[in-house]
């Protein structure tokens, strides 16, 4: 089993989709990778050999942020925002969406759920 920045990679799967695990690596990524390290993308990850792992490995180490550092580097950007309070960093805040999405109806995730008047009566009928 191909163990490559704290991620086992599945055995059965194309080494193309098994990078892919890996916070921060996506298929387009990956085969940029897979063609820096002179690998063949359908090749399973049980089929690898060890020195094709090892050129893996120090492609990423040397190249890319991923895993914790990256995650680190996401929370730092977000924290400077929420510093500095400009409009994103006031979304972020409040936990509503950023982008311009409308908020009047959708964004329940950051809005919570509808919540009702306990003990309203309604009107008598007549």
């Amino acid at each position: 089993m191909a163990r490559i920045e704290g991620v086992d990679l599945p055995k059965n799967k194309r080494i193309e989709i098994s990078l892919t695990y890996i916070y921060g690596i996506s298929k387009s990524r990956s085969n940029k990778i897979l063609q820096n390290a002179l690998i063949n993308p359908d090749t399973k990850t049980k089929d690898l050999q060890d020195n094709q792992i090892i050129t893996i490995r120090n492609i990423l180490s040397n190249e890319y942020e991923l895993e914790g550092n990256l995650k680190r580097l996401e929370a730092m950007n977000i924290k400077r925002l929420m510093d500095i309070s400009c409009y994103r960093g006031r979304r972020h805040r409040l936990n509503l969406p950023l982008r311009g999405q409308r908020t009047r109806t959708n964004a329940r995730t950051g809005r919570g759920t509808k919540k009702t008047i306990a003990g309203k009566k309604k009107a008598p009928r007549k």
